[in-house]
């Protein structure tokens, strides 16, 4: 589809004082900065205070406002709306000039998801319509309408948006804000559409087992993809340096395929800005993982606020310093470059300016050992859009992304290191590295899934699953029987029970009259809490059972509370299994997803057993003493390093902490790679070299006490 409006190239062509762009750029940056810019900054910021901050910060590439909601340069697009404070400037085009004097990258923000009442008066198959047919007002800003993302305002207006902006300034990129719509559009534009795809009217439910939903969210997804394309193709034929990047991508919730966007994407930002609610600060590296599990080694960049993040979206505020830095810290740990975000270029609170820049001097000191070349972590956490897509749907959270977050927090209380796997990249290629696969409720796997993770066990890797794994097929459908039965050695008893009340698990001993080794650090215990939902299998193969399901009794009256002698004998609570070279645990119950509700300290060591006997080896990295930390470990050229950030806080799972709480010493245990001889040994933070031992490839230490971050750097000879 061509632009509405033309071609412009010639209109810009050689436009003057807008510096060299730059080539090949993408992983070269390692620090971001972004300032919005308000409609009133023209002519109302100080410039020259911005580009100081950046050079101080030694920023080496930043993200400035250009256009879509409203343009801060002279565009010459029909219905652009430029600010009223613009007059004959060029804010944009002036900030630009001045940061590529300093040499800095500089990608456009455009916002494609609001207009003004003159598009809707001449383009009202543009506005966004809701399920009653009502086009829809700005919740915010009723000068504004919502947009359709998927008809002509971004295929042919954005479009040529982006077209002038690139010819006009040769940028290096172009980065949309909320480029995918406010929710779905019955707009005619869409009606027609999906038709023409689907031939069916787009759905009024989310259940995706409605075959008119189940299209749309495949057709979804093409349309922004072709929207992508579309974008990109235009930037790169003005600037084949440039490319656009989207905002998008994420986790098991995340609409667009990460898969494809990982082929899509030269680079890739992660617009988490901070945490609000019931959300623990590793939610931050959690992102770097499920970005770098589609990415690869294409450079992930962080993006955070120094504002209070909340639904009340107080965008002027300041967030305490420590929870700026806790945020920033679980990033960096997790090999996401730092990228600020300031919204209005008029500084009202100034106490966050020293805390951003005390963060990135220290970043840009040792920026040698933060670029990192590739994680040392042997076990991979699986998470599954389609999955959430086609079994989740409406309770997608609940089903699907509650069970990752809690095998997620027991692996960080484990202080196991670990990476993120994306389940349409099962292939050797892709899960070799890893030892062991968990799959934490991973229900909708393909018959090709199931038989990639076969070949995975059958070449020596290890899983651990819960819950109804592969009980469905991708597109959401129950099988009569597991697709990874063979594996977990249990056949499908035909129901699933729950939510149950008062159901446990009692320990089993084996013939020899001891616990199996999932059962450490529980065996004086008897029984432990069961989940809360639960599938009923009966045994098909050889499998060792440490735990059996005890039946739930009533939980009231307190007069009948115990365990009845006649209930039937329960079934196995837990499934251990060598399967050839490799070795397997299944947990039938919702352990992981009960866990994150419960946070249940029987249950934490439950899972962390079942990783620790599947994978059966030593770990790359071991850290014991007290506290709660997230650990990394990582090489470089021609180093590695350890990260430890410090999460032991009463505000630990609700934010923003008060204040940091030191730990004490910690014994590390770092495996050096095969081939390397270790040179030296530093800690980034103290900037102190410690004592430590190399005996047998295993190098030891002790880090003193930890308040926020520390990195062990271990340098090659």
């Amino acid at each position: 589809m061509k632009p509405a409006f033309g071609t412009l190239a010639e209109s810009f062509a050689g436009a003057p004082g807008v510096g060299e762009p730059a080539k090949d750029w993408y992983d070269k940056p390692m620090r971001w900065a972004q300032i919005g810019f308000a409609e009133d900054d023209p002519g109302n910021y100080d410039q020259q205070f911005w580009l100081d901050y950046f050079k101080r910060l030694h920023v080496e590439a930043v993200t400035l406002n250009a256009g879509g909601a409203v343009a801060y340069y002279p565009t010459q697009v029909p219905f652009h709306y430029r600010s009223k404070w613009l007059g004959n400037m060029d804010t944009f085009g002036d900030l630009m000039k001045g940061c590529r004097a300093m040499g800095i990258v500089v990608v456009a923000r455009t916002d494609a998801h609001a207009c003004h009442q003159d598009v809707y008066d001449a383009h009202p198959d543009w506005i966004m319509v809701d399920a009653k047919g009502n086009k829809l007002r700005h919740p915010s800003d009723k000068d504004f309408w919502l947009t359709c993302a998927l008809g002509p305002y971004n295929f042919e207006f954005m479009t040529a948006v982006h077209q002038e902006i690139t010819t006009k300034y040769m940028v290096d990129g172009i980065f949309t804000n909320r480029w995918a719509g406010s929710g779905m559009c019955y707009c005619e534009n869409c009606q027609k559409n999906f038709r023409t795809f689907s031939g069916l009217d787009l759905p009024r439910t989310r259940d995706p087992q409605d075959p008119a939903r189940k299209q749309y969210i495949i057709w979804h997804q093409q349309r922004l993809f072709e929207l992508w394309r579309l974008w990109n193709e235009t930037i790169q034929k003005v600037n084949p340096n440039a490319s656009y990047i989207a905002n998008a991508g994420g986790g098991a919730l995340s609409e667009l395929d990460m898969k494809t966007v990982g082929e899509l994407a030269p680079t890739l930002f992660a617009d988490r800005q901070g945490r609000a609610g019931l959300m623990p600060p590793w939610a931050n590296g959690k992102n770097g993982k499920e970005y770098r599990s589609t990415m690869g080694r294409k450079a992930i960049v962080g993006i955070f606020s120094m504002g209070l993040e909340d639904k009340y979206r107080w965008k002027d505020s300041v967030q305490s310093d420590d929870e700026i830095r806790l945020w920033v810290a679980d990033g960096i740990a997790h090999d996401l470059r730092p990228w600020f975000t300031k919204f209005d270029c008029k500084i009202i609170d100034p106490r966050w300016v020293p805390v951003i820049e005390g963060i990135y001097k220290w970043h840009a000191a040792n920026e040698a050992y933060l670029r990192n070349e590739r994680p040392l972590a042997r076990v991979g956490l699986v998470f599954s859009q389609q999955t959430a897509s086609y079994y989740g749907g409406e309770e997608a959270r609940a089903k699907v992304e509650d069970p990752g977050l809690g095998f997620y927090q027991a692996l960080i209380e484990a202080r196991i290191p670990f990476e993120m796997v994306h389940d349409h990249l099962l292939d050797s290629t892709h899960v070799s590295q890893f030892r062991t696969l968990i799959l934490p409720n991973i229900a909708a796997l393909s018959t090709a899934q199931c038989k990639q993770l076969q070949e995975f066990v059958e070449g020596g890797g290890n899983l651990v699953a819960t819950f109804e794994t592969s009980l469905y097929d991708e597109w959401g459908v129950r099988r009569t029987n597991f697709g990874l039965a063979s594996l977990f050695g249990v056949n499908y008893a035909g129901k699933v029970e729950g939510p149950m009340l008062n159901s446990y698990l009692s320990l089993n001993k084996d013939s020899s009259g001891q616990y199996h080794p999932l059962l450490k650090d529980l065996e004086d215990s008897v029984r432990i809490i069961n989940g809360a939902n639960q599938v009923s299998i009966t045994p098909a193969g050889d499998g060792t059972y440490p735990l059996q399901v005890v039946p739930t009794y009533p939980d009231l009256p307190m007069e009948e509370v115990f365990p009845r002698k006649d209930a039937p004998k329960g079934e196995p609570g837990a499934v251990v299994r060598q399967v050839g070279k490799g070795r397997v645990v299944y947990l039938p119950g919702d352990i992981d997803r009960t866990f994150w509700e419960t946070l249940s300290f029987d249950q934490a060591r439950l899972l962390r057993n079942a990783v620790l006997w599947a994978t059966n080896e030593p770990a790359p990295l071991t850290v014991e003493g007290k506290g709660v930390l997230d650990v990394s470990v990582w090489t470089q050229k021609s180093s590695m390093t350890a990260h430890f950030v410090n999460l032991t806080n009463p505000m630990m799972m609700k934010g923003p902490i008060r204040e940091i709480i030191p730990i004490t010493a910690q014994q590390v245990s770092i495996k050096i790679p095969d081939g390397r001889k270790v040179k030296q040994v530093h800690l980034l933070v103290a900037g102190i070299k410690p004592n430590y031992t190399n005996k047998e490839g295993i190098l030891q230490l002790e880090v003193p006490s930890i308040a926020l971050h520390e990195v062990v750097a271990v340098d090659f000879a």
